[in-house]
């Protein structure tokens, strides 16, 4: 295992200082600041050899580091050399803090002290910065010349700053390398499958693989993954663990798991990162970066506060972030990620690596095979990835922000390059705007409109660092200028894989957007950033589907685990008598209606019946109501608070023999994530195969998968809408305990191309079909007679 440290990092941890100001902050994209180097290294500096590699080997604490990094450019003619170091923003140079001059310097000085260190005839180095200011490209060159003498005493100097920094952090490598060696598992004896499960995982670890593994209920998951990816740490097989997931009840699971190793003597730092809109301080969230004391001097604060939380917490999470962050006056969600370099397990959102973003530039700016990716529920990555991949804009609020800057000195070019942008959005939206579709699809980026909002962000920017604005035109603006910017970031990746769709919105807007209908390339090369990532769910089949649309990598493993529980605790019934395609779904309610109260009747007890669509579960309910008004009945609104939702939730888990039956959405917030053991669910009812709803978006998905391998619409609509079928009957067996009946609505459960990618436990267990239903009535009576 090799400790890297990146010149750019070690100098910006060492000699930070100062405020956390957004406005410092350049909306650059990475790709637009990359251009400028490269122009300017193709250009000015043709003579100079570009991306020059330095790097130097140094043992602190006993253990081997490696710092290193890359120069823009280098010349060495002789006993002369020189040194360029090329910075982009949209900040006046004249505006930089000497804060920020004083980073810029200090890396390009280390690269003076590791070039002379690898040149013994070069005694002294000329450094030029060469500072651009987008968008116009305004170059401000400053040189300096540094001996070696002077190189060496700032290298040394820098070193020693960060020794102790170094220190505490081999002082965890170590003693988290030691008990992870000695840890053993934290349960008394493996599950079934367990010990195969995890020895799977640790092998895909030390191999620097990508795994799919469906692991259903039981398996447990989480412990079987997070324990051979810490013991592989102790064997210094890797360095970080970023477990990813994409609900909050998961990252409170991985966290549980951390807990239970840390109790069989694990010392590891692990920190749970939650997203910024709800860590930050209620105080801090109507105040500007300057006003806002939690921002001012941020930086003169943050290294008390990293070791104060280091030397004194293993398990960080949101309300240590939060006590800590208070007690020190540091922006919370910042100082979460600042800590999170010292952290060996990093808990958080998917977006925090895929998405291009929010992604975390602290660990995902080039490849490192130290880094472990364990992505949980993998499943919910397919579309959770394309929204990430996708942007959208409207002309909605332009009239409006035209308007609010007009006849305003100050707001004039700003007015001006609004009225350019709405001129463009007209133009490039004809296509729609003079047809009689309610949609259009160009194969091609709208290059042209893409233009003009580039230089739309430009002004924007040049207005917001202005002094005196209004502020309800300030947030309105910003919250538009975040639009354009996404829309800017996605339109630098647009390929053969995104289509430009233009539509209309309820309110007669049109929506112009960059839809990507396969974004594998893009997590592939996410994935690409750790040396092995493991991911698994308990639907994860069919294997191959997810293999292609989640990276799409030749090489790629595979692993299934059985079902631990017992088969035949659970009977699954297929209701070959209810249609339920859009055109019958009038005809179905009744024979739905008969067929959960066949369920209620056949034994007492909670139900939970997952529909298709908010209007499909209403009209069930009232005609379920009707025939029981006795009967309790739970439903899901269409928008219910973290708080409704948890005493949904909590209906189920009371413990008494009375009918209670749950209507659900089958896709939605109740189709997982939610676990009931015993008598709390005892019977799930699905309505329908679960295909997503005929839309434009998944036609164009089948569409492009059609033309790929002719299995568009297994892609667009029959596997995702299966997954959405597993993941709710998934629900009920929960524990050994648990018996219950899942009830599948729908005769084209019968159909093979359905039946064929059931579970297996399904098939080594209780499935047959009823074709009416008194035959439902009598499997249901039988089962639990047996029970």
């Amino acid at each position: 295992m090799l400790n890297r440290i990146g010149i750019r990092d070690l100098v910006e941890f060492t000699l930070r200082s100062g405020d956390l100001n957004a406005r410092l902050n350049s909306s650059n994209t990475a790709r637009k600041g990359a251009q400028i180097h490269r122009k300017l290294q193709k250009s000015k500096y043709m003579h100079f050899e570009s991306e020059y590699y330095l790097d130097t080997k140094l043992k602190i604490n006993d253990i081997d580091f490696h710092i290193e990094g890359r120069a823009d450019g280098v010349l060495i003619d002789g006993k002369d050399a020189e040194i360029i170091e090329i910075k982009t923003s949209d900040v006046e140079f004249k505006d930089l803090p000497e804060s920020i001059m004083t980073l810029y310097w200090g890396q390009v000085k280390v690269y003076a002290h590791l070039l002379m260190q690898k040149f013994d005839e070069l005694d002294e180095v000329k450094l030029t910065l060469t500072y651009v200011q987008t968008p116009d490209e305004n170059i401000t060159d400053n040189e300096i010349t540094i001996n070696r003498d002077e190189a060496k005493k700032f290298f040394d100097n820098l070193i020693s700053e960060y020794e102790e920094w170094l220190k505490l952090r081999t002082d965890i490598i170590k003693e988290r390398n030691k008990t992870a060696n000695q840890m053993v598992f934290p349960f008394k004896e493996f599950r079934h499958g367990q010990r195969n499960f995890s020895a799977v995982v640790y092998k895909t670890i030390a191999n620097h693989k990508h795994l799919f593994a469906q692991a259903p209920t039981g398996t447990g998951k989480t412990i079987s993954t997070l324990f051979p990816a810490v013991k592989s740490m102790g064997q210094e097989l890797a360095n970080r663990i970023f477990y990813l997931t994409a609900k909050q009840s998961t990252r409170i699971v991985a966290k549980e798991a951390m807990d239970l190793m840390m109790n069989k003597g694990l010392k590891a730092k692990t920190i749970t990162l939650t997203a910024k809109e709800k860590i930050t301080f209620e105080a801090e969230k109507d105040l500007k970066p300057e006003d806002n004391p939690y921002m001012i001097g941020y930086y003169d604060r943050l290294k008390p506060a990293i070791k104060d939380v280091l030397e004194h917490v293993d398990q960080i999470d949101f309300d240590v972030i939060q006590q800590y962050a208070e007690q020190y006056k540091i922006d919370p969600f910042e100082f979460s990620l600042d800590l999170s370099q010292f952290c060996d397990v990093i808990i958080c959102d998917y977006n925090y690596l895929f998405d291009p973003q929010v992604h975390l530039q602290r660990f995902f700016t080039v490849e490192d095979s130290d880094n472990i990716f364990l992505i949980d529920e993998a499943h919910n990555l397919v579309n959770r990835s394309r929204d990430m991949y996708s942007a959208a804009i409207s002309n909605k609020v332009l009239p409006d922000l035209i308007k609010a800057t007009k006849d305003q000195k100050d707001n004039e070019r700003l007015h001006k390059a609004l009225k350019s942008f709405r001129r463009s959005y007209t133009l490039n939206v004809k296509p729609l705007t003079e047809s009689d579709e309610e949609y259009v699809h160009l194969d091609n980026p709208p290059s042209a409109f893409v233009k003009q909002l580039n230089k739309l962000c430009d002004v924007i920017s040049d207005w917001l660092g202005k002094d005196e604005k209004d502020e309800e035109l300030n947030d309105t603006i910003v919250d538009y200028y975040f639009t354009l910017l996404s829309f800017q970031r996605i339109a630098e990746l647009y390929d053969d894989t995104f289509k430009t769709r233009m539509f209309y919105d309820r309110d007669q807007n049109v929506i112009i957007k960059l839809f990507c209908m396969d974004p594998s390339p893009f997590i592939g090369e996410s994935l690409k950033l750790g040396g092995s990532a493991v991911l698994f769910s308990a639907t994860l089949s069919p294997m191959d589907y997810y293999q292609r649309v989640l990276g799409d990598e030749e090489d790629s493993l595979v692993y299934e685990i059985d079902s631990p529980f017992n088969p035949n605790n659970q009977q699954v019934i297929i209701t070959n008598y209810i249609q339920t395609t859009y055109a019958k779904r009038k005809s179905s309610i009744q024979p739905i209606v008969d067929t959960i109260n066949a369920m209620i009747s056949s034994k007492n007890g909670h139900y939970l019946i997952f529909l298709p669509s908010g209007k499909y579960l209403n009209d069930v309910v009232e005609a379920f109501e009707k025939e029981n008004p006795t009967v309790d009945v739970l439903v899901q609104e269409s928008e219910m608070s973290p708080e409704e939702r948890q005493s949904f939730i909590d209906t189920f888990k009371r413990d008494d023999n009375d009918t209670l039956v749950g209507f659900a959405l089958l896709g939605g917030i109740f189709c997982e994530g939610i676990d009931l053991k015993g008598s709390h669910l005892i019977g799930v009812g699905i309505v329908s195969v679960g295909l997503p709803g005929l839309n434009p978006e998944n036609d164009l998905i089948k569409y492009f998968f059609d033309a790929e391998n002719g299995h568009g619409f297994d892609f667009a609509y029959q596997l995702p809408g299966l997954n959405n079928v597993f993941q709710a009957a998934g629900r009920l067996i929960r524990t050994n305990q648990d018996v219950g009946n899942v009830v599948l609505m729908d005769q084209r459960f019968k159909q093979n191309r359905y039946q064929k990618l059931f579970p297996r436990n399904w098939h080594q267990g209780q499935l047959s079909t009823a074709f009416n239903i008194n035959q439902t009535k009598q499997k249901l009576n039988h089962f639990w007679q047996q029970h």
